[in-house]
């Protein structure tokens, strides 16, 4: 096994048994649901926003790993960004997922979560890992649900 899916391995597992941000925001400016309904998952994505910042953003619901590990991250990039940055973000990663985008030789924001670039591998795994993602930008354009049939 190579040393990146080995790290791609930890990572998923380390954010699906102990999520990042999985709770309610009590009060959220917006939230939105998410649904995969090829393998079930379900998520409701939070976000509060101060002017046009994400000063906080978390999610509850239940997945695959990968679903969970991906809405943990999210969480966890997005806290501070503007929306404009969070917009980039998505774009990024979702080119990224769907193999529209090489992190290893494009310039991006992704950081960390380049980890998913994996999951391109994994054609069936492509919408688990991007429900978070359609989920908060439906959030932060003011739709309350999203699926990814």
């Amino acid at each position: 096994m190579s040393e990146l899916s080995e790290l791609y391995q930890e990572v998923i597992l380390d954010h699906n048994k102990n999520p990042r941000n999985f709770r309610e925001i009590e009060n959220a400016d917006r939230w939105a649901d998410g649904n995969n309904p090829l393998c079930g998952d379900q998520l409701r994505v939070f976000v509060d926003l101060e002017g046009d910042v994400v000063k906080d953003v978390s999610f509850v619901g239940s997945g695959c790993a990968i679903s969970k590990a991906s809405a943990s991250m999210m969480t966890q990039v997005l806290k501070g960004k503007t929306r404009a940055e969070a917009e980039v973000l998505f774009d990024e990663f979702h080119k990224m997922v769907t193999g529209q985008l090489d992190p290893e030789s494009e310039e991006t924001h992704l950081g960390k979560l380049r980890i998913f670039a994996g999951v391109l591998e994994f054609p069936a795994r492509v919408k688990c890992a991007s429900l978070s993602w359609h989920t908060v930008n439906a959030a932060l354009q003011g739709e309350d649900e999203v699926s990814t049939e």
